[in-house]
């Protein structure tokens, strides 16, 4: 499985990433992002989404984790209803025998890390190093140490964290120290940090990135929306966005691009496309989908269909990687 294209799917196991206790809906089409003490994670449809992607010939599940686990090293920041340690390798070994590969992801990003209960108000002091080491090396542990380890450091800016309760931003110096050592403390259990892209996206923050980014973190940039001829001046810089794809590929950065039908329907396929034409083979190292809602019962179709839209795109650019 190790030099198979990675064809993967994030899933959520916990849902305290994005809302402070006190905030109200993050985006009111967004069902379930209020933050509420239980993660309600449904089980049943969590083990109808793994024979599906099974079915559909995925090889790696990414599990967003959080505070849905209840770790020995820091029971403290645990979920009430956080899955024990037992149950979840139970789960764990149920997505292996289906033929799939788990994968930890822990999101360090100050901009999703409610899921570190008092920690996320600790960033970058002695105490914060210290709880993320201890939980990196128990996931390791508990994930039998997994060859990747997605560590998220997405969307820290500003104006992602305007109606929290606290606003935490590092500065450049700060946020790569900061991502340095969580790296570190991963390859220490033999796990290579995957991480989002998009603070490559700022303009100040590019040359930098360029400069200190170290080949041996796997990229994953991302684009949701519309694939088309973005003009320069789009407020979100949309065009940029898809570009990254073919600067990463210049520079040489191993890249697992993501998709997902958050956005746009035809996003997936289009994903696809495009990064099959502008990756070389040798630095594309598979996809990713993200359908951004949580394993609830009721969104079920929803997540069925996000894992089929790349699918989809896989059968008609990539046949070959198909039984």
């Amino acid at each position: 499985m190790k030099d198979e294209m990675i064809w993967s799917y994030l899933i959520h196991l916990s849902t305290h990433m994005w809302s402070d206790e006190s905030y109200n809906d993050r985006n009111p089409l967004w069902y379930g992002s209020k933050f509420k003490h239980t993660n309600d994670v449904d089980i049943n449809t969590w083990d109808t989404m793994m024979k599906f992607l099974a079915e559909r010939q995925y090889n790696v599940v990414i599990i967003d984790l959080g505070d849905a686990v209840k770790y020995e090293s820091h029971p403290e920041i645990a979920a009430p209803d956080a899955w024990d340690k037992d149950f979840l390798k139970k789960k764990l070994d149920e997505i292996r025998a289906l033929g799939m590969e788990p994968i930890p992801k822990l999101n360090f990003s100050c901009g999703h890390h409610t899921w570190l209960k008092m920690y996320n108000r600790m960033v970058s002091s002695p105490t914060y190093y210290q709880v993320c080491a201890d939980l990196i090396k128990e996931v390791c542990e508990l994930f039998g140490y997994p060859r990747l380890f997605h560590i998220g450091f997405d969307e820290e800016v500003e104006r992602k964290q305007q109606d929290v309760e606290k606003v935490v931003v590092r500065g450049p110096k700060l946020w790569w120290h900061d991502l340095f050592y969580i790296c570190k403390e991963c390859e220490k259990w033999g796990a290579r940090p995957w991480m989002w892209s998009d603070y490559f996206w700022e303009p100040e923050n590019e040359q930098i990135f360029l400069k200190n980014m170290s080949k041996s973190i796997l990229q994953s940039n991302w684009f949701y929306d519309a694939f088309q001829d973005w003009p320069d001046n789009h407020p979100k810089r949309y065009g940029f966005r898809i570009k990254t794809y073919e600067i990463f590929n210049e520079m040489g950065y191993d890249q697992v691009p993501t998709c997902s039908t958050w956005q746009k329907t035809h996003n997936s396929v289009h994903t696809v496309a495009f990064c099959k034409d502008h990756i070389s083979a040798d630095t594309l190292k598979g996809f990713m989908t993200a359908p951004w809602v949580f394993t609830y019962a009721d969104e079920l179709y929803r997540l069925q269909d996000d894992a089929h839209r790349l699918y989809v795109g896989r059968k008609k650019y990539y046949p070959e990687t198909l039984k």
